[in-house]
C-alpha cells in the first residue's frame, strides 16, 4: 500500500509543471488560478513547511500534502487547458525545477513567527 501511495504521488508531482502553465491560462477561472499558485508556489519551495527531519510528519508534505494539492487543483482546471500544457510541462521537466525563494521565505517567516509566539507563552508562563 505504501508503495502505492509513492507512485501516485510521484505521478501527481510530475503535474507541478502543468498546474505551472495551466494558472497563466486566461482559460483557466481564477479560483483554480489562485489554488494552482498557492500548489506550485509550494511545491517549488526550497523550505517544507514541515522539516523532513521531523520522523513520520516531515515526509507528510511530500507524500500527501502536495500530490492532494495537485490533484484537486487539477479538477479544477479545464481539461482541455490540462492537456494542452502537458507537453509544455514535459518539456520543462527536461530542464530541472525551478526554486521559489518567495514562498520559501513565507515558511521561514511562518516558523520564526510560530517560535516567537511559543517563546512567548513559556515567558509568561514563568513569569506568572
Amino acid at each position: 500500500m505504501i508503495d502505492r501511495i509513492k507512485k501516485w504521488a510521484r505521478k501527481l508531482k510530475g503535474k507541478i509543471f502543468v498546474l505551472y502553465y495551466a494558472y497563466k491560462d486566461p482559460r483557466t477561472p481564477w479560483y483554480a488560478k489562485v489554488f494552482a499558485i498557492c500548489v506550485v508556489a509550494y511545491a517549488f519551495s526550497p523550505v517544507d513547511l514541515i522539516p523532513d527531519f521531523i520522523p513520520i510528519l516531515g515526509y507528510l508534505d511530500d507524500v500527501i500534502l502536495v500530490p492532494l494539492g495537485v490533484a484537486i487543483a487539477l479538477k479544477m482546471i479545464p481539461p482541455d487547458v490540462v492537456q494542452e500544457n502537458e507537453e509544455k510541462a514535459e518539456q520543462r521537466i527536461k530542464n530541472g525545477k525551478p526554486k521559489n525563494w518567495l514562498a520559501g521565505s513565507f515558511i521561514i517567516l511562518l516558523w520564526i513567527a510560530a517560535f516567537l509566539w511559543v517563546s512567548l507563552i513559556i515567558y509568561r508562563y514563568m513569569v506568572d
